[in-house]
């Protein structure tokens, strides 16, 4: 088992490299400006153990404290379609690639669930 931490930390480490790759030339986030954004996603997201009746019942996800290529990558997602969620989406569609960097700079460092706190 001990031998097998210093693989995990180079897989790890590859698949941090790999997703930032995957972003290429991907905008600086700014989690102030992000900060401006947040209204759009508080309502769900800010509130804990929120679940959502549309378009079927699941708990919505805390997206405080994610890794914002992560958070890019999902909006990214929803904004081509790639995954669905009629509201994601439609909030996905209204944002450009550095409100995507923004709001994911301020979730990943915020590790807030709201806005206020």
């Amino acid at each position: 088992m001990i031998r097998s931490i210093p693989l995990i930390a180079a897989l790890a480490s590859a698949l941090v490299a790999g997703i930032a790759a995957a972003q290429g030339g991907a905008p600086a986030g700014d989690a102030a400006k992000g900060r401006e954004k947040v209204q759009m996603c508080q309502g769900c997201h800010g509130i804990d153990g929120w679940r959502t009746a549309f378009p079927e019942v699941y708990r919505v996800p805390k997206i405080a404290g994610q890794h914002p290529a992560y958070l890019v990558a999902a909006l990214k997602a929803y904004k081509s379609g790639d995954r669905k969620h009629p509201s994601m989406v439609a909030i996905a569609a209204s944002l450009s690639d550095q409100d995507m960097a923004n709001l994911a700079a301020y979730y990943a460092q915020s590790g807030l669930t709201t806005a206020g706190k």
